[in-house]
């Protein structure tokens, strides 16, 4: 996997941190933490979205009075990539529609590549000596 594209050296300093307290480097806590570094609130916060001991999402964070709306789908889209949770009723506002209407877009594009690295290769281009038919 090629270079990861970080937001600002506490991001990436956060994410490296982060993957060495866990002691692991899956492609569900490269996704979850790399989506949850993005932000100072969310890594300030880190302790309300995530459980350590228990290495699982904490959903019920999503309610702290520090959440903005960016922060609100940031992390929405960090627990569907841990495990593929949406709310209950709220489904919808998993949706790309709604989580990619953010100054964190072009961000959330390299945890989905973290996530799903085998199928986030580059394609290869088809040789050029061979005819349309050939390909």
């Amino acid at each position: 996997m090629g270079n990861i594209r970080f937001a600002s050296k506490e991001h990436e300093a956060f994410y490296t941190g982060m993957l060495a307290q866990t002691g692991n480097n899956d492609a569900y806590h490269k996704a979850f933490f790399y989506a949850m570094g993005i932000s100072a609130e969310t890594r300030g916060n880190i302790r309300t979205l995530f459980d350590f001991k228990e290495d699982c999402i904490k959903p019920e964070g999503l309610t702290a009075p520090w959440q903005t709306g960016g922060t609100y789908r940031l992390c929405r889209l960090a627990f569907n990539l841990w495990n593929g949770w949406t709310e209950e009723g709220k489904e919808n506002r998993s949706t790309p529609y709604e989580l990619f209407d953010c100054s964190f877009a072009p961000y959330f594009f390299e945890a989905i590549r973290l996530r799903y690295p085998e199928y986030c290769r580059s394609p290869e281009p088809p040789a050029p000596h061979l005819s349309e038919k050939e390909r």
